[in-house]
């Protein structure tokens, strides 16, 4: 069961404090935007943060007091609370260092897509490692692996979809040939910022160790893009059918193949957190996404281009929106992974389907509407959301229609395309003789080795 806690007053109370104890004047001083702080004060106020994390934490109000820091306290204070600093061996001033210089490679001028959404599902991500039903699944090395990549997985978002940027012949869709091109560039950041002065923060893990983890964070944060949900969700499902649980209700994910994939969608739930928190916290996450949206819509405008779905402020229905988001993209996924933990994120669903009775209720009434208009608001929001969902799917059916002609009539090359979208079946056939060789993401059974 997740935590819902009075804990925004706490927090407040730790920000002031690190606020006020911010002129010792030490060599050992550590600059923070907007004051200098020892790491003792810095460390302590990590401490009592992360004492009051839960789902229901307001992250906009920590940020407002915490010198306008959003990300580096709580994931500092992740890593310390799991103790993976001292397993790894972390320099703590490294760890602050790379989290101070990450979230600068945020973009604060980007609406959604900046450092406080960073250091939101970098929480969730947290929360979610925390739940009952996965306690002592993940190595250390695994946890590691989620929460960095959930800290970067949007830096140096430019505010704009990755449609946009195929459609604009962008420098970065040029540079990653129209393939997830937002989510290759936040991973080629993420880790090209750990060569810069004191920030590898992963300097003292073994090359195998290294290897391993920069495999693993691939593979969560491709999991962000949203051409890939429709996948991700068919093989959760197909998890939550097989699943198999320990007498105290604990999952059994005894196979890295396993393991891996409840991370990405893991981070993907992290990532569509939004309509699952507090309707304040909601209604603010929802103001910004909409503002980049127009933004974008503006600049499609400005361009003659088609303006995107839900980028046009003069026709966007906020309510329609959300409702339709809610129904076709982030229900069915939580649903679904409420399944799998069964019953640790009861109150998760719950809040989300009242906050999309909420936005139902919030939708005018019209005397006469059209009857092919609610199909049509909601077919727009799907469309959108930064997820290019449809263009994506029909991409991937033309090319099955190109290559219909030879799959037909040989059977075993799709064998490997099964085995990737359910890799809960791989065991059963490993052992076959003559079986294919496996793909990329299902080809390592064992547990990444941590020495």
């Amino acid at each position: 069961m997740y935590v819902h806690s009075d804990c925004t007053s706490r927090i407040v109370s730790a920000a002031l404090e690190y606020n006020t104890g911010c002129n010792s004047g030490s060599v050992q001083d550590l600059f923070i935007p907007g004051s200098f702080i020892t790491e003792e004060t810095y460390q302590q106020l990590a401490k009592e943060t992360l004492e009051e994390l839960d789902w229901v934490l307001d992250v906009f109000e920590v940020r407002n007091l915490s010198s306008q820091s959003s990300s580096s306290t709580p994931n500092h204070a992740f890593l310390e609370e799991r103790e993976l600093c001292k397993t790894f061996k972390i320099p703590i001033d490294s760890l602050i260092t790379y989290m101070m210089t990450l979230e600068d490679h945020y973009h604060a001028d980007v609406a959604y897509h900046n450092s406080l959404h960073a250091a939101d599902v970098t929480q969730s991500t947290h929360v979610l490692l925390s739940t009952p039903a996965l306690d002592a699944v993940f190595t250390d090395l695994e946890i590691l692996a989620a929460l960095f990549a959930a800290a970067i997985h949007d830096v140096d978002h430019p505010g704009v979809s990755n449609q946009f940027l195929i459609n604009t012949n962008s420098e970065l869709a040029l540079m990653y040939n129209d393939e997830s091109v937002l989510e290759n560039h936040h991973l080629a950041v993420g880790f090209k910022l750990l060569q810069e002065e004191n920030c590898d923060i992963f300097q003292n893990l073994t090359k195998r160790q290294r290897q391993t983890m920069r495999k693993m964070v691939i593979d969560m944060v491709l999991a962000t893009d949203m051409s890939k949900h429709m996948s991700l969700l068919a093989d959760l499902k197909t998890m939550v059918e097989t699943k198999k649980v320990t007498s105290s209700g604990v999952l059994l994910l005894d196979n890295y193949t396993d393991r891996i994939q409840v991370l990405r969608n893991m981070v993907h739930c992290a990532d569509l957190s939004n309509p699952t928190k507090p309707l304040e916290l909601y209604r603010q996450w929802t103001d910004r996404i909409l503002e980049e949206f127009f933004r974008q819509g503006d600049k499609e405008r400005e361009r003659g281009m088609e303006i995107s779905p839900m980028c046009d402020k003069h026709t966007a229905s906020v309510e329609k929106s959300q409702v339709g988001f809610i129904d076709y993209i982030v229900h069915p996924l939580w649903e679904t992974w409420a399944d799998l933990v069964h019953p640790d994120a009861q109150d998760i669903l719950d809040t989300l389907e009242d906050n999309r009775d909420w936005y139902q209720g919030m939708i005018p009434q019209s005397p006469s509407p059209p009857p092919d208009d609610p199909d049509k608001d909601e077919e727009s929001c799907i469309d959108k959301f930064q997820f290019e969902l449809t263009l994506e799917e029909e991409a991937e059916e033309s090319d099955k229609d190109r290559n219909s002609g030879i799959e037909e009539d040989e059977g075993p090359l799709q064998t490997p395309d099964i085995l990737e979208q359910h890799p809960d079946i791989e065991e059963d056939m490993s052992t076959q003789e003559g079986a294919v060789e496996q793909t990329d993401d299902s080809s390592d059974n064992t547990s990444p080795v941590e020495s």
